[in-house]
Order: structure tokens, then sequence, then C-alpha cells
């Protein structure tokens, strides 16, 4: 504070305008000096009490999880954490750490390539899941509620089922892991299960409608499950898996830095890319 009375009563005049204090509603986080506090929770009292995870749902959902479900979202937020320099978002981050820029340039540069089809997935999982319980809970039969959900679901994005199907795995090793986990916490009545049972179920509508041929189940549609049964909101998903893919960005950028090189391109500079334009053009 200043010394200056008449500036003082000034600066109070401003903090008390609602036109200034109203310009910003929250009820996230309230501070003053010597005062912070996320939802009612003073940061001392929170320190040392409450993990990452923890503070994640605090701010996302407005309370505290219970110690099982805060246990169920860190699994997911760890098991989607890297997929290597195949992926969009961490060659980003690579290339970018490559051109000289610091830790969280690369980092920005990775993380605005997490759109619909790559970041997207478990978003798209998340409300294909919601709309067959909908259908469930408006009398439809299961497996008519996951036959029209994946119609709808195809309808919309095309035959890629979101969250199901791997390019690089037969069987993506992080979602029966994570599967498992689901049903553990369910047997503990931590969630009820009910959409790790829709998801098995759109795993079998898949493999009926592929003749047999298995289209399991992926991190994407694992993760989704874990988002529905604890009851994030769709949109939500998508920024769970950004702070999940943040770690394996900051990892990446952080060892390219560490390697150096400069300008590494998505390929070795003795490889060039096809050309399909038009032919030389003859000097006149």
């Amino acid at each position: 504070m200043s010394d200056d009375p008449l500036s003082n009563d000034l600066l109070s005049d401003v903090r008390h305008d609602p036109r200034v204090s109203d310009w910003w509603r929250t009820s996230i986080i309230e501070m003053s000096p010597g005062v912070i506090r996320y939802r009612g929770h003073a940061i001392q009292d929170l320190i040392g009490q409450v993990s990452f995870a923890q503070m994640i749902w605090l701010m996302t959902r407005g309370e505290l999880p219970g110690a099982e479900q805060a246990k169920l979202l860190d699994c997911a937020l760890m098991a989607a954490v890297d997929h290597g320099p195949q992926a969009p978002s961490i060659a980003i981050a690579r290339m970018a750490a490559t051109c000289g820029v610091g830790l969280n340039n690369a980092m920005a540069s990775a993380m605005n390539v997490l759109g619909d089809v790559h970041g997207g997935a478990g978003e798209q999982c998340v409300e294909m899941l919601q709309a067959i319980a909908t259908r469930i809970d408006a009398g439809a039969a299961l497996a008519d509620a996951v036959g029209a959900g994946l119609d709808e679901a195809i309808a919309q994005r095309g035959k890629f089922v979101s969250g199901f199907g791997h390019r690089f795995h037969p069987v993506d090793p992080r979602a029966p892991r994570l599967l498992d986990l689901v049903d553990e916490a369910a047997g503990l009545g931590v969630v009820s299960g009910r959409f790790a049972g829709i998801g098995r179920a759109v795993e079998a509508e898949l493999q009926r409608r592929k003749d047999g041929r298995r289209i399991p189940m992926n991190i994407d549609g694992a993760t989704a499950v874990i988002y529905a049964e604890l009851g994030f909101p769709a949109p939500l998903a998508r920024g769970l898996f950004c702070l999940s893919r943040s770690v394996g960005i900051l990892a990446h950028a952080w060892e390219q830095t560490q390697q150096g090189g400069r300008n590494k391109g998505p390929m070795p500079r003795e490889y060039l890319w096809t050309y399909d334009g038009p032919p030389p053009v003859r000097p006149r």
C-alpha cells in the first residue's frame, strides 16, 4: 500500500467497485493478500494432503473426490502420457525443439495439434457411450441402444469408431489393464461399471459387424470408460487427455533439447517429398 492516504482511498474504491470486481466472476479461486483458496479450500490445507489428480478434480468439478475415485482418474491420466515420436504431437514437440525455441514454445506447438483426429477420440467416445446410456434410460435394450449409438457415431464421424481399434497395436496393452481397474473399482462400489459394460458391448457389436474380426478397445476407449464412469462431461475428456499427453510432450521436448540437432524435419534430408505439380517451365 502507498503511504499516500488519498492513493489508498482510490485503490480501495477500485477494489469495491462492482464494475471492477465483477469483470471476471469465478467460483474456482478466491484470493486476497495472504489468502489463496481453491473452491473454498485454503491452499495450505491442500498442500501435502491432496494429489495432483485430486486437484484436477477439485478445479474442474468443484469438489474433492474420494481416494479411490482419484486413484482411477490418476491411472487414466498416467496411461496416456506418451506414444512415441510417431504421434504427431510428440514429433512436433521434438521438431520445434530443434528450431531453437524454448520448452514452453515446443509444448504449445505440440498441444495445438491435439484436435478431432489426434486427441479428440476420447471426447468422441464418451459422447457415444453417454448417448447409448441415454437410449437405455429411455427404455431401449442394450443391444438396440448399442447398435443405434454406433450407427449415429459412424454417420457423424465415418467408419473409424473413436476408442476402438489401433493402427499400430493389434491389442492396445493399456486398455485391458485400465478396464481391469474399472472392474475392481466397480466391485468396491466406487463406480457403477455401467460404462465398462457399454464399452464391451460396443466392442462385441463391432466384432459381429466385422464377421468375427475383433476391433478391440484402445487407450482412448478405455480412458473414455473411466471418465464416463467418474461422471466427467465429454468435452473435459479431451482436456484431460491434453493434460496427460503434455507430460510426454514435455519429456520429449526436453530430451531433444539435450540431444541437440538443428531443424530436424519430419524425415531425413536425403528423402524428399513427392512433387506432383506442373513440369519445369522452359525459359522463353
